[in-house]
C-alpha cells in the first residue's frame, strides 16, 4: 500500500482487496515517521480518520455504492474548515473548532475520502514560504534544508513525502503551483470560480481558488471532478467544461503551444535550471507533434489589480478571527499597511482585474492564438528554510517575487495554470514548468500534462522519503 496513487487506492478499497482502515492506518504510520522532520501536519486526526475509514468499510460491506475516492487518505490546508478542528489559517487567531466542514471538504468526504490531518501554512497564506511564528518552519522532503514553498507547503510536503496521495491547497498568487514546483508534484490552479469558496463567498476576491496537489495527473483530475462546482453564494462561477478525469485519459491532439522565458515581474531573472527545463520541454513537445513556437506574451502589469486584493484579503481574514491580538507581528504589520484598501478601492481593483484578464488573454484570443502557454513555474530554486525570519512585510514581499513572478498574473486573469514536474536539477531538487490554458480550458491542460507525464515520468515520492 506504500505510495499508491489515489486512483489505485480507491480501486483496491472499492473492490475489498484492501480495507479503508488498513490504508488509513498505513498513512497514519507514515505521518508518524516522516512528519517530525518535515512539520507538514498542523492537526493530526488519527481517531477521527480511523472512525471514518471504518464507516467506509461498513458501507461497502453493506453493498452501498463507493465513491471515486473511497478510502483515500487526504490532508487539508489549515485555511479550510474541517469539522471538529480549529481553522487556524496558519496562526493562533482562532480557538473554537469548526462545527461543519467547508463545502470542498464535505465533497471530498462524499466522494469517499478519509481526512487524516490539516496541514501547515504561513499565516493567512500571505507569503510563498511555509514559515510561521505559530507552527514553525516546514521543510522540503527532497532536502530538509530547503523550503517546500507555499503557501500550501504543508500539503506539498505531506504528499511529496508519501504520507498521503492527495492534499487540498489554495492558490491566491501561486500557492498551489509554487509548492508543487518545489516538491515535484502536479498542481493545477483551476479556472476562477471552478471550485466553491463556501462557506465564504470568495478567497481574496478574484485571486484565490482551491485545488489538489497530487503525484499524478489522473489523481488531480479525480479530485477536481469530486469538488468542482460553484454555489449561488460564490462571487464567481466558471464556465461549462467536460469531465476532468476523462480529459486526463485522452490524447490532447496537436496543440498550438507558445513558450516564453519572460517573467511578468520586472527585474526577476529565471535560474538557468528553469531555462533549460523550458527548452527541454519545448523539444519534447515538438517530438510529440505539437506546433510549438516562441512568443512574446506582452504581459499586462497585474500589480494594481493584485495588491489591493492581497491586502484586502488579509484584512478580511484578520477581521474574522477571534483573537486579533494573537496574530503574528508580520501579519499585524501587513494589516496596518493595507488600511488604505477601502471598499471603493476593492471595487476599482476588480474592474482593473477584468482589464488585466482581457490583455493577458490576447495571447490565446488573437487570430491564430495559442492553446497553451509554456513558461517556468518559478524563477528561483527552492530557497533555504528560514528565509523570512525576522523580516517584515516589505522585505518578505520582495523575497516572494521570484516565486510568484510567473504565477500571480494568472490569478488576476483567472485562467487555469498548472505546475508540471520535469525531473530534477543538479542540486537534486525538483524542476517544473508552468502550462497556462485558455479560459475555462482545464481539460486541455490535463490532457497535455498527462501526455508529458507518460513521455517523461517523474518520481512518485521524494527519494529521501522512500
Amino acid at each position: 500500500m506504500e505510495h499508491l496513487s489515489a486512483a489505485e487506492t480507491a480501486r483496491l478499497t472499492s473492490s475489498g482487496e484492501v480495507s479503508a482502515r488498513a490504508v488509513t492506518d498505513a498513512a497514519l504510520e507514515r505521518i508518524a515517521v516522516a512528519d517530525p522532520d518535515l512539520n507538514a501536519v498542523s492537526r493530526l486526526l488519527a481517531a477521527e480518520a480511523r472512525a471514518e475509514a471504518d464507516a467506509r468499510d461498513a458501507s461497502r460491506r453493506a453493498g452501498e455504492p463507493t465513491g471515486p475516492m473511497h478510502g483515500v487518505p487526504v490532508v487539508v490546508k489549515a485555511e479550510m474548515a474541517v469539522a471538529g478542528c480549529v481553522t487556524t489559517y496558519g496562526g493562533d487567531g482562532n480557538s473554537t473548532p469548526a462545527i461543519t466542514d467547508a463545502e470542498t471538504v464535505a465533497r471530498l468526504r462524499r466522494a469517499g475520502a478519509v481526512v487524516v490531518a490539516t496541514t501547515t501554512m504561513p499565516e493567512f497564506g500571505a507569503f510563498p514560504y511555509t514559515e510561521s511564528a505559530s507552527r514553525g518552519v516546514t521543510r522540503n522532503p527532497w532536502d530538509r534544508t530547503r523550503t517546500p514553498g507555499g503557501s500550501s507547503g504543508g500539503t506539498a510536503a505531506a504528499v511529496a513525502s508519501g504520507m498521503v496521495p492527495v492534499g487540498l491547497g489554495g492558490d491566491g498568487g501561486g500557492s498551489i503551483r509554487i509548492p508543487s514546483a518545489c516538491c515535484g508534484l502536479f498542481g493545477l490552479k483551476p479556472q476562477r470560480g471552478r471550485v466553491t469558496a463556501a462557506p465564504e463567498s470568495h478567497l481574496w476576491w478574484a485571486l484565490g481558488t482551491t485545488g489538489p496537489l497530487t503525484r499524478t495527473v489522473l489523481d488531480s483530475a479525480i479530485v477536481f471532478d469530486a469538488i468542482r462546482g460553484s454555489l449561488p453564494s460564490d462571487l464567481f462561477a466558471a464556465g461549462e467544461t467536460g469531465s476532468f478525469t476523462q480529459a486526463a485519459g485522452r490524447e490532447p491532439g496537436r496543440l498550438r503551444i507558445g513558450w516564453s522565458l519572460t517573467p511578468v515581474t520586472p527585474g526577476v531573472r529565471p535560474d538557468p535550471v528553469h531555462v533549460r527545463a523550458v527548452e527541454e520541454t519545448v523539444r519534447l513537445l515538438v517530438d510529440l507533434g505539437h506546433d510549438v513556437r516562441q512568443v512574446d506574451p506582452r504581459y499586462p502589469d497585474p500589480t494594481a489589480a493584485f495588491v489591493p486584493q492581497f491586502f484586502g484579503g488579509i484584512r478580511a481574514q484578520a477581521d474574522a478571527v477571534e483573537h486579533h491580538d494573537r496574530l503574528e507581528r508580520r501579519t499585524r504589520e501587513t494589516y496596518r499597511l493595507g488600511s488604505w484598501v477601502r471598499p471603493r478601492v476593492l471595487t476599482w481593483a476588480l474592474r482593473r482585474t477584468e482589464q488585466v484578464s482581457l490583455r493577458a488573454n490576447r495571447v490565446f484570443d488573437a487570430p491564430g492564438g495559442l492553446d497553451v502557454l509554456l513558461t517556468p513555474a518559478i524563477a528561483h530554486r527552492p530557497p533555504r528554510v528560514g528565509l523570512l525570519d525576522g523580516r517584515g512585510t516589505v522585505a518578505s514581499s520582495l523575497l516572494a517575487m521570484p516565486a510568484i513572478a510567473y504565477a500571480a498574473l494568472w490569478n488576476v486573469a483567472g485562467n487555469p495554470a498548472a505546475s508540471v514536474p520535469c525531473g530534477t536539477g543538479p542540486d537534486g531538487l525538483p524542476v517544473a514548468v508552468q502550462l497556462v490554458g485558455r479560459t475555462d480550458d482545464e481539460t486541455t491542460l490535463l490532457s497535455l500534462s498527462a501526455q508529458l507525464e507518460q513521455a517523461r515520468p517523474w518520481p512518485l515520492v521524494a527519494p529521501a522519503a522512500r
